[in-house]
């Protein structure tokens, strides 16, 4: 590293995955941008992100695929089985040139998302400083080391550097950074790992003018939306007329299964990409996929929550949700008017609003700040 000032400091940040991997790193871009740092952040191509990306003021770099393009397989569970062993091949194929590419002009690297294949061995050819973040509850999961381990030490090998026996430690380093709500994630042992809030990036956009008549033409209305997961159009049409039983108007994100109303009455509006820090104050509930990034923002506006969680880390979330008492969670992949009524019965209860604007006073939102220290430290304590 040149010099000794913060300005001199060169900071790779890194994450292949969807919005809720890329939106805290360029939190984090950010504060380290307002600390000195000089800042580049790797992340897919996919519109969406880049849109993000720019609006944050953050040099992106993109990997050559967008994430995106994974998810347009099939939708019957046997069509989307993946082989493991393969799914880590792609991924380290899509992902380790631009990254090895991009460590060389930098001084320490920041990686998450499904990079974690291939960063370690970045950070050992380049000889940066590495750490590794995690955003969800997924260091406990099952790792399946003996077909994710073969393909990345077939790689590593090709590189001239030492196979690895212990996978969990190479995918997320000995001590892994966790940057979420402590509340709504309660890491079970903190000294396992480095930990700070949620990393939020700031939204001061407006919303649009016909969504804010559509607001004030009535009773909070219950948004849905799924983000990035692919979920069917029966989705849009349950909850729409679960919302509708209970009295309540619907606000329906189209996302990445690009979803649409499912008739032309007044009562439901559609909108795309959307300030969720400013509406989410504003609806009655919110019912989503559950999300790391969505349950956060959600339980940081105070607002209700009916949580369907279709894959990952989803799950945890909904446990979250429902053991706090800010929300419900729907069980079975099958999504019904009924189901999701009886969802909304308990999110829409004055106790459930209660709980959550209670919690919404508890969730800080200086962790990247904070983190963003961290790592300039973690920097220089290793030039």
């Amino acid at each position: 590293m040149a010099g000794t000032g913060v300005g001199y400091v060169r900071v790779l940040l890194a994450t292949y995955g969807t919005r809720g991997d890329v939106e805290p790193v360029l939190a984090l871009a950010v504060q380290l941008q307002e600390l000195g740092a000089t800042v580049q952040v790797c992340a897919p191509p996919d519109v969406e992100l880049v849109a993000v990306a720019e609006r944050s003021g953050v040099a992106l770099t993109t990997f050559p695929k967008p994430w995106r393009s994974s998810e347009t397989a099939p939708t019957t569970a046997e069509e989307r089985v993946v082989d493991p062993s393969e799914f880590v091949t792609e991924h380290i194929d899509i992902t380790f040139c631009p990254l090895l590419e991009a460590a060389e002009q930098n001084d320490v690297l920041l990686a998450s998302g499904m990079l974690h294949f291939v960063a370690r061995s970045v950070a050992e050819l380049t000889g940066i400083p590495y750490r590794f973040v995690v955003f969800a509850p997924v260091l406990d999961l099952p790792q399946r080391d003996a077909v994710i381990g073969p393909p990345i030490n077939a790689h590593r090998s090709s590189l001239g550097l030492a196979t690895i026996d212990d996978v969990r430690s190479l995918l997320f380093t000995a001590r892994p950074w966790v940057a979420a709500d402590p509340t709504l994630w309660p890491v079970s042992e903190p000294s396992s790992v480095v930990r700070s809030p949620a990393w939020i990036l700031p939204d001061d956009r407006p919303l649009p003018p016909g969504l804010e008549a559509f607001l004030d033409a009535g009773e909070p209305p219950v948004y849905v939306g799924f983000g990035s997961m692919r979920v069917c159009e029966d989705a849009a049409a349950a909850a729409t007329t679960a919302a509708r039983a209970h009295g309540r108007r619907t606000i329906l994100a189209r996302g990445w299964s690009g979803l649409s109303a499912i008739d032309d009455r007044d009562d439901c509006t559609v909108v795309g990409e959307i300030n969720q820090q400013a509406l989410f104050r504003r609806v009655a509930a919110v019912v989503h996929h559950g999300g790391a990034g969505t349950t956060t923002a959600a339980a940081r506006a105070g607002a209700p929550q009916v949580v369907v969680p279709q894959a990952a880390d989803q799950s945890y979330w909904a446990a979250r949700v429902t053991e706090l008492g800010i929300g419900s969670t729907h069980h079975g992949a099958r999504r019904t008017t009924e189901s999701l009524s009886a969802c909304l019965d308990i999110a829409l209860s004055p106790e459930t609003r209660r709980r959550a604007d209670a919690l919404s006073d508890l969730i800080p939102v200086d962790g990247a700040r904070t983190a963003a220290r961290w790592l300039l430290e973690f920097a220089a304590d290793r030039t």
